[in-house]
């Protein structure tokens, strides 16, 4: 499992227009964000691989993004199967093409955030 103080940390200096706040909930790292949503960050501990980034935007303006690699067969048709990326809502899935690297990942979500916040 990744070393989810050093996540936050790196979230934290990377990402300090966005970034409001760190905290962790057993597997996960939680990102508050300056606009009131936030981002979870989960690994698994029973996995090994197994991930999922979740932010949480029903409160401001309806939206949920989510990348991660939960095998769904009903996903099964995206090109980038187990990964997806639920974009906007759980039912409108698509390819993903973010890292399964936790650091990369982590980097890669949290641009997607900025780019939608700001």
């Amino acid at each position: 499992m990744p070393d989810l103080a050093r996540l936050g940390n790196l979230a934290e200096v990377q990402f300090p227009e966005i970034v409001h706040s760190i905290g962790f909930i057993g597997n996960k790292l939680r990102v508050g964000l300056v606009d009131g949503s936030y981002i979870d960050f989960w690994w698994s501990e029973e996995i090994p691989g197994r991930f999922a980034y979740h932010w949480e935007r029903n409160a401001i303006d309806g939206t949920v993004y989510r990348h991660d690699n939960i095998p769904h067969l009903q996903w099964r048709p995206v090109s980038s199967f187990p990964r997806h990326f639920h974009a906007g809502s759980q039912q409108n899935v698509i390819e993903s093409t973010m890292s399964e690297d936790p650091e990369q990942g982590l980097l890669q979500f949290l641009l997607f955030a900025s780019s939608v916040i700001a």
